[in-house]
């Protein structure tokens, strides 16, 4: 009996042990893939358990809704408005797991105005700019068609995988600091950023925001962003917590 009950307790023990680490692993994590994480969710994204490249059409994704789907496809058009968190951060960690189309484009924003660029790169022989995939955005005048007035930051590496293949981008991310005057005593900062594995920043400073953005005054905090108007993309297991300094 003292044997069976010592078993029992043991096998409890190792229950609660994994149980708690599974909740240490996953402390702070806001998962945004639930609807009421984002402002508003067009009504036309498509929820589903698979997508891939459309066999007919490259530059699009073919996917099917299913009840309970986790995964995100910006409808047949690529193109629904853009996705804003509810809730605002400051420094922070990001992780997204992303799928585009041949030639698509996309992104994500810290604060929604710094842009870290989603683009189809995958084997290019042009010079990495902030404009392919993983670079920080380039600064445009919208006044002039959207032109870009610098190269922006380019990645590290090519870390770009083909169309129709599942990605990682992991951020880590310091906002910009502000004394009581309100003036900027420190700039943003990527603090890190991976692409697939390999480092495409590291302690790299913005100036700026990016893209038309550029122009705006910063601030300690904003929302997270998700571009969804620039092409077909899909989404999954993006998730954001607070970091502590």
């Amino acid at each position: 009996m003292r044997l069976a009950l010592s078993a029992a307790f043991m096998s409890s023990v190792i229950l609660l042990s994994n149980t708690a680490a599974d909740e240490k692993s996953a402390e702070g994590w806001i998962d945004l893939m639930k609807t009421d994480a984002w402002k508003k969710v067009d009504p036309k994204w498509i929820f589903t358990d698979e997508v891939k490249l459309n066999p007919e059409k490259a530059n699009r994704l073919a996917a099917k809704s299913k009840e309970g789907g986790t995964i995100w496809v910006n409808a047949d058009t690529g193109r629904l408005p853009d996705l804003y968190t509810k809730e605002a951060f400051g420094d922070c960690e990001v992780h997204v797991e992303f799928l585009i189309a041949k030639g698509s484009n996309a992104g994500i924003k810290l604060h929604g105005v710094y842009e870290i660029q989603i683009l189809d790169s995958f084997g290019t022989k042009k010079k990495l700019t902030g404009d392919s995939m993983g670079g920080i955005y380039p600064r445009a005048d919208a006044k002039m068609g959207y032109k870009h007035i610098d190269e922006g930051i380019a990645p590290k590496v090519n870390a770009a995988k083909a169309p129709g293949e599942w990605q990682t981008l992991d951020v880590v991310w310091k906002s910009p600091r502000f004394d009581e005057k309100g003036d900027k005593t420190a700039d943003a900062m990527v603090v890190k950023a991976t692409l697939n594995g390999e480092v495409i920043h590291e302690n790299q400073a913005l100036k700026t925001p990016t893209g038309a953005n550029w122009t705006l005054k910063e601030t300690a905090n904003g929302p997270f962003m998700f571009q969804a108007d620039h092409g077909p993309v899909a989404f999954r297991n993006l998730k954001i917590r607070s970091k502590k300094e």
